[in-house]
């Protein structure tokens, strides 16, 4: 390598090496120290999952739901008289594979074909939804314990949206 022993040659090349390294890049000191995140409140997640569980009582069904706050921990259980308590662990796997794919479970059943159906802690049967307003993800509901799981999404659904509902006006 070449050395440049000219001091305004090497000064030119510094400051051309930085602006060019630069161009496009958002340095540290022009981000956010801390990153604030919405979360559902205790009352907010329980009223999503009591809506789920009417939702399904409407349709003679006793289920299990499962309310995942945005990290994907457990924030509301609540599984009706009647259903198995295997509706719980099930909901769960559901509620926190939505939040991780950001998606309703049934849009990603196929995903469960491959290696990704072998990793546990996540569930691609439908019965999983996000919850969501105001263009934020809020965490998601998951069900377990109807005939299909195409019913458990219908139950999830009102559920989400019966909070997405009064998130919007925030």
């Amino acid at each position: 390598m070449k050395t440049i022993r000219n001091p305004i040659r090497r000064t030119a090349l510094a400051v051309g090496l930085a602006v060019a390294g630069s161009a496009g890049m958002v340095s540290a000191s022009d981000q956010p120290a801390t990153v604030s995140i919405d979360r559902l409140s205790m009352e907010m997640a329980l009223k999503g999952a009591q809506a789920t569980v009417e939702a399904c009582r409407e349709e003679g069904i006793q289920v299990g739901v499962t309310v995942v706050d945005r990290s994907g921990d457990e924030q509301v259980v609540l599984r009706d008289v009647l259903a198995p308590d295997l509706t719980l662990r099930i909901s769960k796997l559901k509620a926190y594979t939505a939040l991780s794919f950001n998606s309703a479970t049934s849009a990603i059943e196929d995903r469960g074909d491959g290696a990704l159906g072998e990793v546990p802690g996540l569930m691609f049967g439908a019965g999983g939804v996000t919850i969501e307003a105001g263009g934020k993800t809020y965490g998601a509901i998951g069900v377990s314990g109807a005939p299909s799981g195409e019913t458990d999404e219908m139950c999830a659904r009102r559920g989400a949206e019966a909070v997405a509902e009064e998130l919007e006006f925030l």
